[in-house]
């Protein structure tokens, strides 16, 4: 009843209707991705675990899902002039695809330490990539030069009302067609993916848990949460590396009120999650997607009796964009 009436009472950068709007307006563009499951990960993990498969989405992640309600929110006006992000990969090979879709130009910012495929996947769908240092900072001032150059509008990673109301949309379908399940994982690292399922599936279902899955090497948010305030790092260090963003302005008061818990997992469950989906499922997914199944393997969460009775579980599978050959040598160690 409190998470209730803190989603009645309070002003989030997202609800339930702008995440139905999204759903009605991107619903010619995406995939409704599958859903898996398998025995013998059930058996494993002692839960009937729901893989909600964003690694089959267009662009190879859920990231397209906001993307596509951000510019097709834009009037014409705005989007005359094209679109400006900065992001390591799936954001911006998201925005690449809905900017060819609606046929406006989009203006791509990445660190140079981005996966090669994820920067293929921008030119591929012909995004202009534009390079910045590594740091969250070089990335912002980038694209804010870029807006300036070219009066682009900026589409934040995930600090943005449009984009998380385009990720809760995930939490309608899955919960449309599973809705006996009673717990969520979703990877971390922004918050605009939890931000927007929360949202969704608590007013679906206000008793529902969501629990996020964050690496060891990149855990702001668990500090966050503990702290109660928005806690950014020095450094990341994690092989998900579409998780090494911090939360921002707007996506922080859902993870504060909303999220139920943070589970924190080191790179090596997170290869060994990757390793089990990919012989058991047969699908290719990267670290940042692998992260919900090694977050319900741990010992965390499997020997925490808060957690005994989360039996029907969703999982997000983030998306499946992973240079092979760092996938290969990483298998190796």
């Amino acid at each position: 009843m409190e998470q209730k009436s803190q989603l009645q009472c309070k002003t989030y950068a997202a609800d339930i209707s702008s995440i139905k709007e999204a759903q009605n307006r991107i619903m010619p563009f995406v995939h409704r991705t599958p859903v898996l499951s398998s025995g013998q990960i059930n058996s494993v993990s002692g839960r009937r675990l729901y893989f909600k498969c964003e690694s089959f989405q267009k662009g190879g992640s859920f990231k397209f899902r906001g993307a596509c309600n951000a510019l097709f929110s834009l009037e014409d006006g705005e989007a005359a002039k094209g679109v400006v992000t900065h992001s390591s990969g799936n954001h911006a090979a998201a925005v690449s695809l809905a900017a060819k879709l609606r046929g406006i130009p989009a203006h791509i910012v990445i660190p140079k330490n981005a996966p090669a495929c994820k920067v293929e996947n921008v030119r591929r769908y012909g995004g202009n990539v534009i390079w910045s240092e590594a740091t969250v900072q070089s990335r912002e001032e980038v694209a804010a030069k870029v807006v300036e150059e070219t009066g682009g509008v900026l589409i934040h990673p995930f600090n943005d009302g449009r984009i998380i109301s385009g990720q809760g949309t995930i939490s309608l379908e899955l919960l449309e067609e599973f809705p006996h399940i009673d717990t969520i994982i979703v990877p971390i690292s922004g918050g605009g993916l939890i931000s927007g399922v929360t949202l969704a599936a608590k007013a679906i279902n206000s008793n529902i848990r969501i629990l996020a899955a964050e690496p060891k090497g990149a855990n702001d948010s668990a500090q966050s949460k503990a702290a109660g305030k928005i806690i950014t790092l020095p450094e990341t260090k994690t092989i998900a590396d579409g998780l090494r963003a911090f939360l921002g302005d707007l996506t922080w008061p859902v993870v504060r009120d909303l999220v139920d818990n943070v589970i924190v997992v080191d790179d090596k469950a997170i290869i060994e999650a990757m390793r089990m989906l990919y012989e058991v499922l047969k699908i290719v997914v990267e670290p940042s997607g692998a992260i919900g199944l090694a977050a319900v393997l741990s010992s965390y969460f499997q020997e925490n009796p808060a957690w005994k009775d989360c039996n029907h579980i969703g999982i997000i599978v983030s998306g499946g964009n992973i240079d092979l050959g760092v996938l290969w040598e990483s298998f190796k160690n």
